[in-house]
């Protein structure tokens, strides 16, 4: 076998329906990556108005740690996960100065 049923026309329904799931997943984490920037855009607000700082290294180290310990418990890869993470709190933070005005 060495081409694919795909390549030579017919089309794969297992991959298919694994491609599907990726899919559904994929359009989950952009709804709920959107739901996260809705409340963090509302701490940035908030952290303006009361003249908090924009970053919160203990809980930034805290989270990242917390997220590692899950990513472990979900075999997945906990350096993946804290990059991932650490992605997301750097534009958080940058919103954050953003609302501030820096």
């Amino acid at each position: 076998m060495s081409g694919s049923n795909e390549q030579q026309g017919a089309p794969d329904k297992v991959l298919a329906g694994f491609r599907k799931s990726i899919d559904n997943i994929d359009a989950a984490l952009v709804h709920i990556l959107a739901e996260r920037f809705r409340i963090t855009k509302a701490v940035g607000e908030y952290k303006a108005q009361t003249e908090l700082p924009p970053a919160d290294p203990d809980r930034e180290k805290n989270q990242i740690a917390r997220l590692r310990k899950l990513a472990e418990d979900a075999d997945l890869d906990p350096e993946f996960s804290e990059k991932f993470l650490r992605f997301i709190i750097d534009e958080v933070i940058r919103h954050h100065e953003k609302a501030r005005g820096q």
